[in-house]
């Protein structure tokens, strides 16, 4: 009765692996799906700006920054180095207004505080990108430390996270949505972004690991059960 409960678990266990490896490789087909689409102008951004639900769609806006709401998200690692994530809101007609994650500066080594020069032209400018969900957020010391605003640091914009809404209040401009900017190098901020993966493998693994233990526990009854008690009787 052991036997049959261990190895009916882990089956099941072995099996749920399974499906959750064939549910995240459908996520990443629709999302290739998603990329694959052409790109929304800003006539169709403005249209219907619902289309910022739609993680992953490509855009090819043009607007103008808001340069004075510039932001620095720090510790954001990029190919081993610490650095910041710079965002700008970029404001397309006079009632809608997108933040844009633009791109990755290195951090000072001496001073976090020194902030490298980041150009950002005035007047209309076109951006390539794909609508995103907005920055990842890191551990914080605290309460405190989330609400890193240019009020609590003497007007810097460094900060350690960044929610829309809460972004949105404080700058007085309502964000639509959020924009992962994913144009060419030139303007020196880097966009070597993180590809977007399946990540089945290690769903692949622990698939392999509880059919392993099934089969373990098969062999042992059967070792213990049957073919020593045999050997030992002959």
């Amino acid at each position: 009765m052991a036997t049959l409960v261990g190895v009916a678990l882990t089956v099941c266990l072995g099996v749920w692996q399974l499906s959750r490896g064939h549910e995240k490789e459908a996520l990443h087909a629709a999302i290739m799906a998603q990329q694959a689409q052409p790109a929304l102008d800003t006539a169709a951004v403005l249209k219907d700006r619902s289309v910022f639900a739609q993680l992953h769609q490509g855009v090819s806006l043009e607007g103008r920054w808001l340069s004075q709401h510039t932001v620095y998200l720090e510790n954001r690692p990029m190919q081993g180095r610490s650095g910041f994530i710079v965002l700008t809101p970029m404001q397309l007609d006079g009632g809608t207004t997108v933040l844009v994650q633009r791109g990755w500066i290195p951090r000072h080594q001496q001073d976090r505080t020194l902030l490298a020069p980041v150009d950002t032209p005035q007047g209309q400018v076109q951006v390539s990108g794909r609508i995103a969900s907005g920055p990842s957020e890191v551990m914080g010391l605290g309460e405190t430390s989330l609400k890193t605003t240019a009020q609590t640091t003497g007007q810097s914009p460094i900060r350690q996270n960044l929610k829309l809404v809460e972004f949105s209040n404080e700058i007085g401009v309502s964000l639509v949505g959020t924009v992962l900017q994913t144009d060419s190098d030139a303007d020196g901020l880097q966009r070597n972004w993180p590809q977007i993966t399946a990540g089945v493998e290690k769903h692949w693994g622990y698939a392999f690991q509880w059919f392993a233990l099934a089969a373990v526990q098969l062999l042992l009854y059967f070792w213990y059960q049957w073919i020593k008690p045999y050997r030992h009787a002959r």
